[in-house]
Parts: C-alpha cells; structure tokens; sequence
C-alpha cells in the first residue's frame, strides 16, 4: 500500500491527444522493433552488442528484443501507467546507447548506417528517443510536479 503511493504521481496522468498518438507510435516502433530482433533483423542487431558486454551477442539481442515487446505494448497498453513507463522506456533507450557508441567506434555497418558520418549521426538520435519517451508519456512533467508538491 505504501509503495503504491509513492506511485502516485506516474498513475493517470494527463495528456492531450497528440502526446498520446506519440505514445501509441513510439510503442508500435518498439514493439516492431522487439519482433525484428527475434526475427527478420536479428544478425544485424549483433553489431550493435558491444563486445565487452559478458553475455553471448545472441542472448543480448533475444533479451533486448523481449524487453521491448514488453516495453512497446505497456505503452499501448498501460496508459494509466504511461509516465512510470515513459521512465522505464527512456532508462532502457540511456541502456541501449553503448550499443550505437559501439557501432560508431568499431566501424560496424549496420541497419544501412556504413559511413563513420551515418554511424556518428545517428548518435544524435537516442537522446530524441529518450526525449520522446519521457514527453509523450508526461513523464517528465508529472515527476516534477511531484517534487514540487512535496
């Protein structure tokens, strides 16, 4: 009981239409992008899986493709829950970002990105990602009124 208050401030959040269309888009591209890790994109999703990372690059992009099928639906799913879930999202894009770092610095091409300048561009991408998480969900905005209120 005690813990669910302290949720209080991520449970129903407001948002208008166009935020929530976000939302639902964002949530269709992780889940699209879940189902191409285990399917149809599952090769070239390994060389996004930094080699340092102690755990086979398969296991990494099967476990990483679950999360977001889990990821993209409670999006859809899940809209009383979207702000703790646009949190959850953007932790996971921040996560994920070594992956892109890694591509840039070993040169892998990927996903068309065979260029350094395409592999470097799209760095830029993932704070974008985070960005759309956390406003389309009303994340940011009702955690900081939650420290205001207090």
């Amino acid at each position: 009981m005690e813990s669910t208050k302290k949720l209080n401030w991520a449970y129903n959040v407001k948002t208008n239409w166009f935020r929530n269309l976000l939302r639902i888009v964002l949530g269709a591209a992780l889940f699209y992008a879940g189902i191409a890790h285990l399917t149809f994109q599952r090769l070239e999703f390994t060389a996004q899986v930094p080699n340092w990372v102690p755990l086979s690059t398969d296991l990494v992009v099967v476990l990483s493709g679950v999360v977001e099928i889990i990821l993209g639906m409670a999006l859809i799913l899940l809209p009383k829950w979207k702000a703790l879930t646009g949190w959850i999202v953007a932790v996971f894009f921040v996560l994920i970002f070594p992956g892109n770092i890694a591509q840039f610095i070993n040169q892998i091409d990927a996903f068309g990105l065979d260029t350094d300048q395409a592999r470097f561009i799209r760095l830029f991408f993932q704070p974008v990602l985070v960005a759309w998480a956390l406003w389309s969900t009303g994340a940011f905005s009702s955690y900081i009124k939650k420290i205001y209120r207090n």
